[in-house]
């Protein structure tokens, strides 16, 4: 089943607006990084309990007539493929139209939960007018006006429903995703790391049809490889959909414990890499960025400082990861790339006793302490590590509520040097004492 909720929907119907209702206002766990463009096309939403990934197919869509329905039409096509729940939606002021009935039909064939979703109803002439959408046959239908938000509630508990926590396979090995755009040398890493000597893969049994799982065990280091460049015969249809890319980008980042980003040396990190990069960091997964293909870059107007600089600044201010410069056709610095894997997973499960952070971390905030806000003074007693499974801190003080995000900031800076959290994100909480 898994948890990938996907909005689809002709243009103009509003779906990034119930998109955005969806992921945002008080259920909202996303935050909008640096970087990441505004129309994103995906996030988390969070709702009686269950945590599952938003998908807006609109922002795919690139707008010329003739591709125009081809595109949605294979957009359905992937969200059937790959979703656990379909929100299809429709705008009651326009009533039934073509294109409207030809998704329905692509929708009725398939196995998946569709959920229709009838838009811009506010008020009660509309109310009347949304009862034809009925004649499409769906078993549950939606009211709702992703403007005022009236509806969305009784439709996230019907999306509730549907989505379960992906089966994930039991292991103590680190989990590493291969991420990244299409077409930027994923398959070609998983196949230079395994090598041609297949059996030291075993394909684990009853993992989910989206990622194959591949057990690394060579020169003493062993791990679970997640391959989302996916061997199902289908992809190759979509293989040039960024879209697609997406869908399965996500499931892998939710398994992993760290995801090795690869970016393409000649055309640097973009919008689409950053929000693959964020999505990882939401969910507090351990981060390597690759730049593979370094040896097709003319060495004399990009230098690997240069480069590293300004991938630092776009991915600010979670910057303290590991960029590693790589060729994997050429096979040069590829073990080198498991290395850091290696060592940011050790970096993720790292413990720290309570009487160590303390007096690791007490001196720091008596030299730099917080400063006060309104004349309320924010005095910090003592520091614990919560029992996650990525590093997460709760700093007990005075008036929490007043701590500012830049002290924050400090405070995350400090833990960083102290105690080695290279290439994972921290999470810091602040509490009554």
């Amino acid at each position: 089943m898994g948890n990938i909720v996907a909005i689809v929907g002709r243009p103009n119907v509003g779906k990034s607006t119930i998109f955005n209702r969806l992921i945002g206002g008080r259920q909202a766990i996303v935050d909008d990084l640096s970087g990441v463009t505004r129309d994103r096309q995906y996030g988390t939403c969070e709702w009686n309990g269950k945590i599952f990934n938003v998908v807006d197919t609109g922002g795919f869509v690139q707008h010329s007539d003739d591709i125009f329905e081809a595109a949605i039409r294979s957009q359905v096509q992937i969200a059937i493929d790959e979703a656990a729940v379909i929100v299809f939606m429709v705008d009651v002021t326009t009533g039934i139209t073509d294109l409207d009935e030809d998704m329905t039909r692509l929708l009725r064939r398939s196995k998946r939960p569709v959920l229709l979703c009838v838009n811009k109803v506010d008020n009660n002439e509309r109310y009347l007018l949304a009862n034809e959408f009925y004649s499409l046959g769906f078993e549950q239908v939606f009211f709702v006006s992703s403007l005022t938000g009236s509806g969305t509630g009784e439709l996230l508990d019907a999306v509730t429903e549907h989505v379960t926590e992906d089966a994930v396979i039991e292991t103590d090995l680190p989990k590493f995703a291969i991420v990244g755009q299409p077409n930027v040398g994923k398959s070609s890493l998983l196949n230079a790391l395994l090598g041609e000597d297949r059996n030291i893969v075993t394909d684990i049994a009853g993992t989910t049809r989206d990622t194959i799982h591949s057990k690394y065990s060579k020169f003493g280091k062993e791990f679970i490889l997640l391959d989302t460049a996916g061997i199902r015969k289908k992809a190759k249809v979509h293989e040039d959909l960024e879209f697609y890319s997406v869908m399965r980008a996500i499931s892998a980042i939710e398994e992993s414990d760290v995801c090795i980003l690869m970016i393409d040396a000649q055309t640097g990190i973009e919008a689409q890499d950053m929000s693959i990069f964020s999505l990882a960091q939401k969910r507090n997964k351990g981060l390597v960025i690759l730049v593979n293909k370094w040896d097709l870059v003319a060495k004399e107007t990009n230098t690997a400082r240069d480069f590293e600089v300004e991938i630092k600044r776009k991915i600010a201010p979670f910057d303290d990861v590991p960029i590693l410069f790589v060729s994997v056709h050429e096979k040069q610095r590829i073990f080198k790339a498991v290395e850091e894997a290696l060592q940011v997973f050790e970096n993720r499960s790292r413990k720290v006793k309570t009487s160590h952070l303390n007096d690791q971390m007490q001196p720091e905030i008596e030299r730099t302490p917080p400063p006060s806000h309104r004349g309320r003074n924010v005095s910090i007693k003592f520091v614990n590590q919560l029992p996650t499974p990525y590093p997460a801190f709760v700093f007990y003080c005075s008036n929490p509520k007043h701590v500012k995000d830049s002290y924050k900031h400090f405070l995350e800076n400090r833990l960083r040097e102290k105690f080695q959290f290279t290439g994972v994100p921290i999470t810091i909480f602040f509490r009554e004492k």
